[in-house]
């Protein structure tokens, strides 16, 4: 918009193109920055979510194979002897799927493992 002033000269009012193109130089610098420490923070979040998640199957596999008498390598149908020992069958977050071996010879697993980084496994 153009202002005329008493003395007659013209002003522009606006941004200039250098300071525009300034602009979204520091934006996309700060998006830079910051999209992959979201991404690894968000990672991370799912694998210690994935993590709690097998030490709970855990604690519910021993709770069942005590309450049932299961002797340590008794095989079990992983899904349907836990569950009510759990408030829902979990999902990882991460897409992958759990799996458990026999009683007291192997801990829960999700299929992601170690496959992906920070692990899916527990310590």
């Amino acid at each position: 918009m153009l202002k005329c002033s008493t003395t007659g000269s013209r002003h522009a009012s606006g941004f200039t193109l250098v300071e525009i193109m300034i602009v979204v130089a520091i934006v996309g610098l700060l998006a830079a920055i910051a999209i992959p420490n979201f991404i690894r923070a968000r990672a991370t979040a799912q694998a210690n979510y994935c993590i709690e998640t097998l030490k709970e199957m855990d604690a519910a596999v021993n709770q069942m194979a005590l309450e049932k008498g299961l002797a340590t390598g008794s095989s079990f149908n992983f899904q349907n002897d836990i569950v009510p020992f759990l408030k829902s069958w979990p999902v990882c977050p991460a897409g992958g799927t759990y799996s458990d071996g026999a009683i007291g010879t192997s801990v829960p697993i999700c299929s992601l493992g170690t496959t992906v980084k920070p692990a899916h496994a527990l310590p």
